[in-house]
């Protein structure tokens, strides 16, 4: 295993993140994600720990609380030593019925930051992420009510998740003006079947010095191995009750046709490859990975250990590149400007 400093931050985490949105079940899509309860999921913390995963996130939302409840207790039932572990969880979504039960304004922050340590058993948060845009509260409202968290002591670094590339680099520009805790990482979908993030986001990312941590990076289990041509759905996949994050089957079908072959290659299995993958992405600093059953947890975190060869990732990069579109296309062009005798040229860009 190996950590990662996140973001521009001196907080290290491990390459490899456990997720917790299985646990816990409740109504609706949480059930359909996973109903883990305490021994489950205790056997599953256990798992990840002496693995040498350090980082665990989970959010307020996840089966309304009882994600972080079952997690905070886990860490408790297994006796872990609080600077030994990094947790982190998310703020934004609906926790209750009246209007200012959801969003990103400061009262709900400030709510929801203490009823998710109550939950978690802890005393402070290490990272507390903001779920989601939300276009009705000033950024400089979100932000400053972080900033009351982290001075307060209740919060150690802050993030955000599925924002777009400019929203980010807003709140980073605001963050550093007024004073406030900067943003240390972002939380985003990224994976081999859906790489849309290098268009923009990753390209900020890392002008502003801003860590990535992926979610569903096996695009909801879209590139487990369970899929192909004949088979859409699973029936005891994921997506065959919650078809989430959408997936282009044409590009994903000829993407697993060549994880197959390169999982082959390696005697590995093709969630490994694809995990391996983000793990070669300078730009990730973590990825998450869920689970429901013991093995499928140790067959993730045996990624870690999978190295892909040259020709692995160009056959990966081929296969799943996008498709060029403006400006990008434009920009790298427009780049070769700089070609020249001295052989002076600025970094690629996206596409």
């Amino acid at each position: 295993m190996q950590y990662k400093p996140l973001g521009r931050t001196g907080l290290f985490v491990s390459e490899l993140c456990l997720g917790t949105m299985t646990f816990g079940g409740g109504e609706g899509m949480w059930r359909q994600i996973g109903a883990l309860q305490q021994r489950e999921a205790d056997a599953l913390v256990r798992a990840a720990l002496e693995a040498g995963v350090n980082l665990i996130d989970t959010a307020n939302v996840y089966a309304e609380g009882l994600s972080e409840r079952i997690l905070g207790q886990s860490l408790r039932n297994l006796g872990v030593a609080r600077e030994e572990v990094v947790i982190a969880t998310k703020v934004l979504g609906r926790m209750g019925p009246g209007p200012n039960n959801a969003g990103a304004g400061r009262g709900h922050i400030l709510d929801q930051a203490k009823a998710s340590l109550r939950r978690l058993q802890l005393d402070h948060i290490d990272l507390y992420q903001i779920h989601g845009f939300d276009p009705a509260v000033p950024v400089e409202e979100t932000l400053g009510a972080l900033d009351q968290l982290v001075r307060q002591g209740l919060v150690r670094y802050v993030g955000l998740s599925n924002w777009a590339a400019w929203q980010v680099a807003k709140a980073a520009g605001i963050a550093e003006r007024r004073g406030f805790a900067p943003v240390a990482s972002l939380q985003a979908y990224y994976t081999l079947a859906g790489r849309d993030l290098e268009r923009e986001v990753i390209p900020m990312l890392k002008s502003e010095g801003v860590g990535l941590m992926v979610w569903s990076p096996l695009a909801g289990g879209f590139l487990s191995g369970k899929y192909d041509r004949a088979a859409q759905a699973a029936p005891d996949g994921r997506r065959a009750s919650f078809n989430f994050p959408p997936v282009d089957p044409e590009r994903g079908h000829a993407v697993i046709d060549v994880l197959r072959e390169v999982a082959a290659r390696h005697a590995a299995t093709m969630a490994q490859v694809a995990l391996a993958w983000l793990l070669h992405q300078e730009a990730v600093t973590s990825v998450i990975i869920g689970a429901k059953r013991p093995e499928q947890l140790a067959e993730n975190l045996g990624a870690t250990d999978l190295r892909l060869s040259g020709e692995d990732l160009a056959a990966l990069e081929a296969v799943s590149q996008l498709p060029p579109e403006y400006p990008g296309w434009m920009l790298e062009r427009q780049a070769t400007y700089r070609d020249g005798p001295r052989g002076l040229r600025t970094p690629k860009t996206a596409r």
